[in-house]
């Protein structure tokens, strides 16, 4: 998936303003935040808030593309929870989206229950 989104992101885009693609591929630890020992997590998102976020901060200035992937349901230690990828003109364009993109799925977009 990364790998495609990679390759369609490079023909897409413009060549001038694509300098930068930023992944993150979030995985099921074994513990929570806290410390406590999880056998996995429920997860499950707001399809319509997922999409106004994107579309908000695919908008912002030198950003080429945005692809999210969230997996929803019953998840084990080591599955993968959410892939994102920015892909933008620079480094101080595309870090402060990256971090402000995931912090709204983390927090108002994504729902989860330790199990």
């Amino acid at each position: 998936m990364i790998e495609k989104w990679i390759s369609d992101i490079k023909q897409a885009a413009r060549p001038e303003g694509l300098g930068m693609i930023l992944v993150h591929n979030g995985v099921v630890r074994a513990t929570s935040k806290e410390g406590r020992r999880v056998q996995g997590m429920k997860l499950s998102y707001d399809l319509a808030a997922l999409e106004r976020a994107i579309e908000t901060y695919r908008a912002k200035d030198g950003i080429a593309d945005i692809r999210v992937w969230i997996n929803e349901g019953t998840l084990t230690v080591g599955d993968d929870i959410m892939k994102v990828c920015v892909a933008g003109r620079f480094r101080t364009d595309i870090l402060p989206v990256f971090q402000e993109l995931l912090t709204q799925i983390k927090t108002n977009i994504v729902r989860e229950e330790e199990l």
